[in-house]
């Protein structure tokens, strides 16, 4: 199906078309190119332009570039516009124009991949739903997910995300949401905020994008409240908040954590529901109460997305859990692997480690006979000067006492390493590749891990070491 042709493009951008050509897809990288797509030659730690000749004999319906490059043909299907970055936000802006899809926004301290892929789940059982792959949640991700958002899609979920401020206020005008989702605010990017409120009132200018009767959803019960509502009442026609306390509209009355499920029961409108979500985590009850807030406001139906809710799982690196055997003679020994090794700030970390208190360890079964809770867990960064008194208060988590082993991973987590009991203490490295080198020595049969870690403490290569040790098992496989 032609997504943008020749003409449209040019128009959108306000480029040259050399061609009469016609894509199907848009993309930045010719690793993931599919035949068809248009290759947009954005500068970043490369010259995209350096790709080009790349793009096209691996199939690229064409190029979007500010001139042509070295080694290509002047007759070669391309987009020539003044600046590439620009040119990308001008398609997303029209792919935006032309769709008739009702869009949601979300953007979070804590869980905005996670739920955005959980309306992703739940809206796409009820009509075409376009969202973000990964956490394409920046200048560059935002646009790219709009210049891909097909005509005839009827819903679409946007991720917006941040490090500095007036970050957000542009890309959400851009995405022009019917519904707004903020799903926390928490201490992250704490380096260039210097206070948790000033990270709330950036993650509240996403009410700037909202479309006219637009609903803003955010969380009822937080300290930085006040400031997320008295921005949605500049910009919002509706405010729905959530969470656990009284006065929320989609209130969680009770939560119900298991090994592999999580059910929360909860009054929407003051009407009482039992929902479930297929993955350990209070964290993923309460941001399923603001799916269920946006799915209502976009008018899809409320329960049918209650029982997919139940189908659903968290994307890899996000808290998916794997089932590794470590013997191939011996199909008993194996351990549970949650891998949540993509982001970390201290709220994402207790919401971690609370999965990790809900999952049961085996014993009777390897070299030691007792099942453990083993915690890896990487510096937690971008959080300014207190980051090292944040990193050692990890130490006073209620959750810390249920963990049998805790290894430490980087400079800022000596601190929770200095701060732990002696007999919880595992290793303390510098570096990941430290500790993914004797991975295969820190578990033991029956074992449940948590990997957890800032993307640049580098934590995945445990993860990446860990499976390698062990041949993965897919959970489905093992419940049936």
């Amino acid at each position: 199906m032609t997504l943008w042709t020749a003409a449209e493009a040019a128009e959108a951008t306000g480029g040259q078309a050399i061609g009469d050509w016609r894509a199907t897809g848009v993309s930045i990288d010719t690793r993931t190119l599919m035949p068809g797509d248009m290759f947009v030659a954005l500068k970043a730690a490369r010259d995209g332009h350096d790709f080009v000749q790349a793009a096209l004999e691996g199939g690229a319906g064409a190029a979007m570039v500010t001139h042509v490059p070295d080694g290509v043909a002047e007759d070669a299907p391309l987009l020539i516009v003044e600046d590439v970055q620009a040119g990308l936000e001008a398609l997303g802006r029209a792919g935006r124009e032309r769709a008739k899809a009702r869009v949601v926004a979300v953007t979070g301290s804590v869980g905005k991949t996670s739920t955005k892929e959980m309306l992703r789940h739940v809206l796409g059982s009820q009509g075409k739903t376009h969202a973000a792959e990964a956490s394409y949640n920046n200048h560059w991700g935002v646009p790219l997910t709009l210049a891909r958002l097909p005509v005839d899609a009827k819903y679409a979920v946007i991720e917006i995300g941040m490090n500095h401020p007036g970050e957000i206020a542009p890309l959400t005008k851009m995405a022009r949401p019917h519904v707004a989702v903020i799903t926390t605010v928490a201490p992250a990017h704490l380096e260039a905020f210097e206070s948790i409120e000033g990270i709330a009132r950036e993650k509240a200018t996403i009410f700037e994008g909202l479309e006219p009767g637009g609903v803003a959803v955010l969380k009822g019960d937080l300290a930085t409240t006040p400031i997320l509502i008295e921005a949605a009442e500049r910009h919002a026609a509706k405010i729905v908040t959530f969470g656990t306390a009284p006065g929320n509209h989609h209130r969680l009355l009770k939560t119900e954590v298991h090994e592999r499920v999580t059910v929360g029961h909860a009054r929407i409108w003051r009407t009482p529901v039992v929902f479930k979500v297929g993955v350990a985590g209070r964290h993923f009850a309460e941001n399923a109460l603001a799916v269920l807030a946006a799915v209502w406001q976009v008018g899809a139906d409320r329960g049918v997305a209650i029982t997919d809710l139940a189908r659903w799982h968290p994307p890899s690196g996000r808290g998916t859990r794997d089932v590794l055997q470590l013997d191939s003679g011996d199909e008993t020994w194996t351990i549970d692997l949650i891998d949540d090794a993509f982001n970390a700030n201290p709220a994402s970390m207790a919401a971690s480690l609370d999965m990790l208190v809900a999952a049961q360890p085996r014993d009777d079964i390897g070299r030691i006979a007792k099942g453990r809770r083993i915690a890896i867990l990487g510096d937690m960064l971008e959080l300014g000067e207190g980051e090292i008194a944040l990193h050692a208060a990890l130490a006073e988590l209620p959750q810390m006492r249920d963990i049998d082993e805790v290894h430490c991973v980087g400079p800022r987590m000596k601190a929770l390493w200095e701060a732990l009991p002696e007999d919880q203490r595992g290793h303390h490295v510098k570096s990941a590749e430290k500790l993914a080198e004797r991975a295969h020595r820190l578990v033991d049969a029956g074992d449940v891990v948590l990997v957890k870690g800032s993307k640049g403490s580098r934590v995945s290569l445990v993860v990446d070491a860990l499976r390698k040790a062990g041949r993965a098992l897919r959970r489905e496989e093992e419940d049936d």
